[in-house]
């Protein structure tokens, strides 16, 4: 993502890029960030410039007003220009107005996110509010020129994927095929086209800053000859234009635990794009969904399962043969269960990493025909002559009383 310069930034307004109000809670953020990631993901809409870059600016957004610190910052240094704290002596600008500009203090400050726009770099590319004033009311030393100009984390790459039931619980391994930026295999991510190199900026000597005066203080900001990169492309590489990286398709072999759950995120260090300039890479976030089973459900780590029985079965008792997803299994239902008991199959649920296994629940449930006929009606008839009221004694003369 190609730098911001200050007034840029400062100037963006996260929370109308997410469409949620300053008030907004967590939640409400990270729902709103997703539902902008998922339809405006690289992958969803391949060749498509504006939604690449809508992508890029929600995950901006989001790095900052998901890290309750960094959206602190954000909000009072807003507030601070909004109010108009820092104008005074501040130039007349049109009309009689001051005419501020933050680049006058940050001299184009680059990208809080660290240049990724993605789930990304959450260190402000290295620095947050304090160290920018450090920097600024310090003439910019050499420790803030390093921290803008010296290797750059890669931004975090966010997808998605759907496991069956059967997968998520007993774990499986799957080729993701991911569509991010990558150090260009052409120049090395130099930007310079082969056989030629980069030469040492002469207006900045290598620097990436220049120094300069306003009233009582000295200002560092980046070189305009150089962008602030320190170096200068002349013959730019045929491949990345002298940007040193690519998009391009990448397949990565993910490993799923066993028991992983609908919902959960995963993350996997490393995985996500390049860093800048030697920097480590990012880290990639795999947002799992999980079909479910048509027989059955889970519940922590126990399975769920409801089997039918017929009435005779409950009244007599009977040995049921019952799926599970290791094979099935024999259970016994004692004489007399009533519809809604539960009977355990122990470590027939889900495998737990540290410690035994889960358990398969079943529910009996008894069935009551709809309609019964012939030989089956009359045993039903004798059978209801030789048991007994089903505890109703009380009932009935409760309602001789009430009448």
């Amino acid at each position: 993502m190609d730098e911001l310069s200050s007034k840029d930034w400062l100037e963006k307004d996260f929370y109308a890029v997410l469409g949620v109000p300053k008030s907004a809670s967590t939640d409400e953020i990270k729902k709103a960030y997703r539902k902008l990631a998922r339809d405006l993901h690289p992958d969803r809409n391949p060749d498509n410039r504006e939604a690449e870059e809508k992508f890029k600016a929600a995950s901006e957004a989001y790095d900052v007003l998901s890290d309750d610190k960094k959206r602190k910052e954000y909000d009072e240094m807003r507030s601070l220009f909004g109010s108009g704290a820092f104008r005074r002596g501040a130039r007349p600008g049109p009309g009689g107005g001051t005419g501020f500009d933050p680049s006058d203090l940050f001299g184009g400050f680059s990208n809080p996110s660290g240049g990724g726009g993605g789930a990304g770099d959450r260190r402000f590319g290295g620095a947050g509010f304090s160290d920018i004033f450090s920097s600024i009311f310090s003439g910019g030393g050499p420790g803030g020129s390093a921290a803008r100009r010296g290797p750059r984390r890669g931004r975090d790459v966010e997808t998605e994927v759907t496991l069956d039931f059967a997968q998520a619980v007993r774990g499986t391994t799957l080729p993701l095929t991911l569509r991010s930026a990558a150090t260009c295999e052409t120049c090395h991510g130099n930007g310079a086209k082969p056989g030629t190199s980069p030469r040492t900026c002469p207006q900045c000597h290598g620097s990436g800053l220049i120094s300069r005066n306003q009233g009582s203080f000295s200002f560092s900001e980046p070189c305009r000859e150089c962008q602030g990169a320190g170096t200068i492309v002349d013959e730019k590489c045929p491949e990345c234009r002298g940007t040193g990286g690519v998009t391009k398709n990448r397949t990565i072999n993910v490993r799923f635990p066993a028991g992983v759950a609908d919902g959960q995120r995963i993350r996997l260090s490393g995985r996500g794009e390049p860093g800048d300039r030697g920097g480590p890479a990012g880290d990639l976030y795999v947002q799992v969904s999980v079909r479910p089973d048509e027989l059955f459900g889970r519940s922590g780590d126990d399975l769920t399962l409801t089997v039918p029985v017929t009435i005779a079965e409950a009244v007599l008792g009977t040995d049921l043969r019952v799926p599970t997803l290791d094979g099935p299994v024999t259970m016994r239902v004692p004489a007399g269960t009533p519809s809604g008991r539960k009977l355990r199959a122990r470590g027939k649920g889900v495998p737990r990493k540290n410690g035994p296994a889960g358990d398969l629940i079943v529910t009996v449930e008894v069935q009551v025909p709809d309609e019964v006929t012939g030989e089956a009606r009359d045993a039903l008839e004798r059978f209801a002559k030789l048991t007994p009221p089903a505890g109703r004694d009380r009932l009935e003369a409760r309602a001789r009383q009430s009448g």
